[in-house]
């Protein structure tokens, strides 16, 4: 209602248009059977050919507004799910990532199409049929009565059934389509992965393989879609049945009235067409709740997502005082933070004043399972404004998770992460997002212009473009390729090498001069040069820029003012690269491994 309430003048309107054309439909057997009984007997011509022409009118006139209702109707079905669809993206676009894996994106994306499609179908097929089909069946049934009394029983005795068989498959359908959109949220999420990891499917050969999980989950989709034909099948051939078993009562009931002589032969006439009327509309309706089905099963899945509470409420502002944030109970935390600086502890550095703190994590606990081993655990460490801080450790050992953390894309369960002496849950999220520049482990490039995909709707200046671009180390090769006019880029960033790509999304992260810079694993595909010449680059011209650097190779981040060495979501090792040669044993490994001793 919310989304059809600015489109209710059209669409009275267009039922004030599609009764009319509806009445004119239900008057032609009407006038037919009083020109079988009455004119006919009166030999006036004139009279017969004008009541002929009325019926040709009012057919005319049930045409001519059918089609005028029915565009009518179409326009506002596709004004109303163009809206339903823009705020579903829009509300996708705002989710927490905690709320995009419950829902997980295949999901998403089924909702933003099939769903939608649902939506759209069941809106003009209400307008188009709801209005005709109920006037169609109440109208005739009305008019059959005034028409002959006994004849228009044996119909009435028909109507019960076929409401019941019609109220009956309608309450199976409703939860057999839903599980019918949940399979092809499977669906779409298999031809998702496959299509996307197309190259590595073929590389090791498993073309074979992934077309029979294919099959699987393609097996399961249509075996729903059978079962739910299968029923919804149950309608038609049931009203068929019945109605015309009822058409044969009429007959029988109307010919021993006529041949009683308390009938006449053009009401039995007009009820066989008005028993067709009846049937269609019935016909009509039966399609309908077909729609309604899959329209309730849809606009359950679209409205759980545009309903979705925010996850991530924002929290009273803490105190700015210049000693730093004022002590109060943290809601996350039992205990609540304490704003005192903690002493050294496990290679921790202590910070005398937290206002040059540019981020802080105080005791952080995290796992993305609530009730799982934890990701993050008790994790502490402080870094000021302009300095760097390197983060390496073995894959999955919490690496990103942090980054994610600190951007606030998710929730810590305990203990609090500060930026710029502030919760990170007392910013308001736009405000919070300004602060970074981010290239993440699997970044994007977007099937557009290079400086399109630097600047990414973003009031950059070409200035400031170029300037990302040759301290990202893109700007030779940014220029060979606007020469021969292939800027562009494809999906994904097809057309770009490894290398390229990583240098395309550092210039992304640099062009609105970020307070805090993120590279997560983001020069894996450079070589050692261009990723020292570019860590240079980066450290002379960006000083009052705080810097974070997630890798792999030790040589990224050596020169790092603090380096932490995760493992298992543990903080294991913290301090400088001297400190931690010295002092942590994987660390040490580490870097004699890569580097020799």
């Amino acid at each position: 209602m919310k989304y059809l309430k600015p489109y209710f003048p059209r669409m009275g309107v267009g039922f004030l248009v599609k009764f009319t054309g509806t009445i004119m439909d239900l008057c032609i057997p009407y006038i037919l059977a009083y020109i079988i009984d009455t004119v006919i007997l009166s030999r006036d011509r004139r009279l017969i050919f004008g009541w002929g022409a009325l019926m040709i009118v009012c057919s005319l006139l049930a045409v001519s507004f059918n089609i005028i209702a029915n565009r009518m109707a179409s326009r506002v079905s596709a004004d109303a799910t163009e809206q339903i669809r823009h705020d579903l993206f829009s509300r996708i676009m705002h989710l927490s990532n905690a709320q995009t894996d419950f829902y997980t994106k295949p999901s998403l994306i089924s909702r933003m199409t099939s769903d939608t499609y649902n939506l759209h179908q069941m809106l003009g097929r209400i307008q188009r049929l709801g209005v005709r089909a109920p006037i169609l069946l109440i109208g005739g049934i009305c008019v059959t009565f005034t028409l002959d009394h006994a004849m228009a029983c044996v119909l009435l005795a028909v109507l019960p059934l076929l409401g019941f068989i019609t109220v009956y498959v309608s309450r199976r359908s409703i939860p057999m389509f839903s599980g019918l959109q949940e399979a092809n949220d499977r669906f779409v999420r298999m031809v998702r992965e496959d299509i996307a990891g197309i190259r590595v499917i073929k590389a090791l050969s498993k073309t074979d393989y992934e077309t029979e999980k294919f099959q699987t989950v393609n097996r399961e989709v249509v075996e729903r879609e059978r079962k739910n034909g299968m029923v919804m099948a149950i309608i038609n051939p049931s009203m068929n049945i019945l109605l015309n078993l009822g058409l044969v009562g009429v007959i029988l009931v109307g010919a021993y009235r006529v041949n009683g002589g308390t009938s006449e032969v053009g009401k039995i006439l007009a009820f066989t067409t008005y028993f067709t009327i009846i049937l269609n509309a019935m016909m009509s309706i039966s399609k309908m709740f077909t729609v309604l089905s899959k329209a309730i099963a849809s606009g359950n899945r679209i409205w759980y997502v545009l309903e979705a509470v925010d996850d991530m409420g924002i929290l009273e502002k803490y105190g700015e005082s210049q000693d730093g944030p004022e002590t109060q109970e943290d809601p996350q935390s039992q205990d609540g933070p304490e704003a005192q600086d903690p002493e050294s502890q496990d290679g921790l550095e202590s910070q005398d004043d937290p206002a040059e703190q540019e981020i802080c994590f105080d005791h952080v606990t995290f796992s993305y399972l609530k009730k799982g081993e934890a990701n993050i655990k008790d994790l502490s460490f402080r870094i000021k404004k302009g300095e760097t801080l390197g983060i390496i450790g073995e894959i999955g050992s919490g690496k990103s998770t942090i980054i994610n953390l600190m951007m606030r894309m998710y929730d810590v369960d305990e203990g609090r992460i500060l930026i710029a002496g502030k919760d990170v849950r007392s910013y308001e999220p736009s405000v919070l997002k300004k602060k970074f520049g981010v290239v993440f482990q699997n970044d994007t490039i977007f099937e557009d212009t290079i400086a399109e995909n630097v600047t990414l709707g973003r009031e950059i200046g070409s200035g400031q473009l170029q300037e990302a671009l040759l301290y990202a180390r893109a700007s030779e090769f940014v220029a060979d390729r606007e020469e021969k006019e292939s800027g562009a880029l494809n999906i994904k960033g097809a057309n770009l090498s490894g290398g390229q790509k990583q240098r395309v999304l550092i210039a992304r992260a640099l062009a609105a001069r970020p307070e805090i810079l993120i590279l997560d694993d983001s020069s894996s595909a450079l070589d050692y040069r261009t990723d020292a010449e570019m860590r240079k680059g980066i450290r002379e011209h960006f000083q009052d820029t705080t810097l974070v650097i997630i890798a792999q190779r030790v040589s990224s981040i050596r020169n790092a003012d603090h380096i932490l060495v995760l493992e298992d979501g543990v903080p294991i090792g913290y301090g400088t690269h001297g400190e931690l040669m010295e002092n942590c044993q994987v660390y040490s490994e580490i870097s004699r491994s890569q580097m020799g001793a």
